[in-house]
């Protein structure tokens, strides 16, 4: 399993971030939205994201560079076929999150839910 956690921290941001995109678009969500959730999760986001996109930071690399939204625990459920509140490894379970995050989107749930808004913003 660590061989296969090692790819997985290897693989280039750039590499799944356009299939994020495609799987968002087929369900009428749009970049915009992806980016948000990244800047959400991660502190990360604009011109820093477009930097770590065109650099190919690696997973490992563009997490340790993220300031991990403190509400990032309010994230549970099933993805890829694991619990992701219950996965030990700190970089993978910050790695599901953001996969959760994404499959949330494509499900339809609205942005406020999918950022664990813990009050309602101004116009919902």
């Amino acid at each position: 399993m660590a061989s296969r956690n090692e790819r997985v921290y290897a693989m280039p941001l750039a590499s799944v971030y356009p299939l994020y995109v495609e799987k968002l678009a087929r369900k009428g969500r749009t970049q915009a939205e992806l980016d948000e959730v990244i800047a959400w999760l991660t502190g990360i986001e604009g011109e820093e994201l477009r930097r770590h996109l065109a650099e190919e930071t690696s997973f490992r690399d563009f997490f340790a560079a993220a300031t991990l939204n403190p509400n990032a625990s309010l994230i549970t459920g099933v993805i890829c076929g694991m619990r992701v509140e219950e996965i030990e490894d700190p970089l993978m379970r910050d790695i599901r999150y953001l996969d959760k995050l994404v499959d949330e989107l494509a499900r339809g749930k609205a942005m406020a839910k999918v950022l664990r808004a813990t009050a309602p913003t101004v116009g919902a």
